[in-house]
């Protein structure tokens, strides 16, 4: 598993910040385990959330970006490719992921990455922060975000 090693985020606080959820459908039992801890984790930290539905992965990027430059500190991207037998897993993920480091580099601002990349459904469901699930990404994707956006706050001081 590779949560081993992961930082451990306590104490952040998120108030005054507006913050996208920009989340794909695929996969409704993961996704929605991902959607739910990151939920959980920005109301705990007292951020202004909105929600923004998409299809798939492909579409996180352009959508997180216009949630940014439409005055959003950070946008949390969470979505589940599952592997299947084309190479159509492989140019969903490198798109997916080139696309949203682009965005957060293009808009200066922090990105989320909540993308599972997953060989089976189990895989999934141990990383969905579900009952009995190991891990939490949509939680650590949220964190990621805020603790990103704090830092880049406090260069503007």
């Amino acid at each position: 598993m590779a949560g081993a090693g992961a930082p451990r985020t306590s104490g952040l606080d998120a108030s005054g910040m507006r913050i996208a959820i920009v989340h794909g459908r695929w996969h409704e039992q993961i996704a929605t385990g991902l959607l739910e801890g990151a939920r959980r984790a920005l109301a705990e930290m007292g951020a202004d959330v909105v929600e923004l539905p998409v299809p798939g992965s492909f579409e996180l990027p352009v959508v997180a970006q216009a949630a940014l430059e439409a005055g959003c500190d950070g946008a949390v991207a969470l979505a589940v490719i599952i592997r299947g037998g084309t190479p159509h897993f492989d140019y969903v993920a490198q798109a997916a992921t080139v696309g949203l480091t682009d965005v957060a580099i293009r808009t200066g601002k922090p990105v989320g990455f909540g993308v599972l990349t997953l060989d089976d459904e189990q895989q999934g469901i141990d990383r969905a922060g579900m009952p009995g699930s190991k891990e939490d990404k949509g939680r650590e994707a949220a964190e990621a975000v805020v603790e990103a956006a704090l830092a880049l706050r406090s260069l503007q001081g």
